[in-house]
């Protein structure tokens, strides 16, 4: 048995945002996403999510031809000074939204990972976490994530993933093992995948009595057609707010402290967790 975890203090509103990119077009996929945190701010959001990929939009043939234009360089702290993103660091600073938005990083030793970007409040821009488990041909072009990370916003914990992390329960379980009362996860799920993209997030929700916010890029080409779907889903993942398969959209909730708690004690699944699961299986003939 392990000690309950503790909760905030007070409410924090959230937003997740659904919206389609343009290829390759960082500095004006930067404007885009600057509108979008405004949008999130005025409507009382103190963290927003934006897709995976969002800066440079999730398109592989795109992000294969010109990886320079298409990457954002981080320093060895981490911080990314790239000025094709200062309106981005100005709606945040504006609006007073912590924002996380998905890019293409090149990092100082060379590695190139999908990214998901903090822009603070005064506009500081840094490499929050950068996907652990890549998907498909993703490998192709990008290095995994070495560790994994958690953002805190007043006194909450928000864990940290990109889409196909959110695939394996043991990434969801580490955040809230490390305490997050709620999971990020921009992404980028195609169309045709609709039956996963709405199973797996509110299970991570379940599994680990947190909050999940999900991400999505909407629209696009084929075979880069994205399904939206961005939602907020509370600790027995249960819908706090959906977007359609279709349309641009910022959608928001409030996540309750008192909800958190109320779910944890009902739902001890973290308290009860074993630490392991027993020695050799037992194997018998049906």
């Amino acid at each position: 048995m392990t000690s309950p975890p503790t909760v905030p203090s007070s409410p924090l509103t959230v937003a997740t945002v659904q919206a389609t990119p343009t290829p390759g077009d960082v500095a004006g996929n930067a404007v885009t996403a600057a509108e979008l945190v405004r949008r999130a701010g005025e409507r009382d959001a103190r963290v927003a999510v934006l897709p995976e990929l969002f800066l440079c939009a999730y398109h592989l043939p795109a992000l294969a031809a010109d990886p320079t234009g298409t990457d954002v360089a981080a320093d060895p702290a981490g911080l990314v000074a790239d000025p094709r993103l200062d309106p981005l660091r100005a709606a945040a600073r504006e609006a007073g939204v912590t924002a996380l938005v998905g890019a293409a990083v090149r990092h100082p030793d060379g590695r190139r990972t999908i990214g998901a970007l903090v822009v603070d409040r005064v506009g500081e821009v840094r490499v929050g976490y950068d996907k652990q488990q890549l998907w498909g041909d993703e490998r192709e072009l990008f290095s995994p994530g070495e560790r994994g990370a958690t953002l805190l916003v007043d006194d909450w914990r928000l864990g940290l993933g990109i889409c196909y992390d959110g695939c394996f329960p043991e990434h969801g379980r580490a955040a809230a093992l490390d305490g997050a009362h709620a999971y990020l996860c921009p992404s980028g799920y195609l169309a045709g995948s609709e039956h996963r993209r709405d199973l797996y997030y509110p299970a991570r929700a379940l599994d680990n009595t947190m909050f999940v916010v999900f991400a999505n890029a909407v629209g696009g080409v084929e075979p880069w057609r994205f399904n939206g779907g961005a939602a907020i889903y509370d600790p027995e993942g249960r819908m706090l707010a959906r977007g359609d398969d279709d349309s641009e959209a910022v959608l928001v909730a409030t996540l309750d402290p008192a909800v958190l708690a109320a779910t944890r004690a009902a739902h001890s699944m973290l308290v009860d967790r074993l630490p392991h699961q027993g020695g050799p299986r037992l194997s018998m003939p049906g």
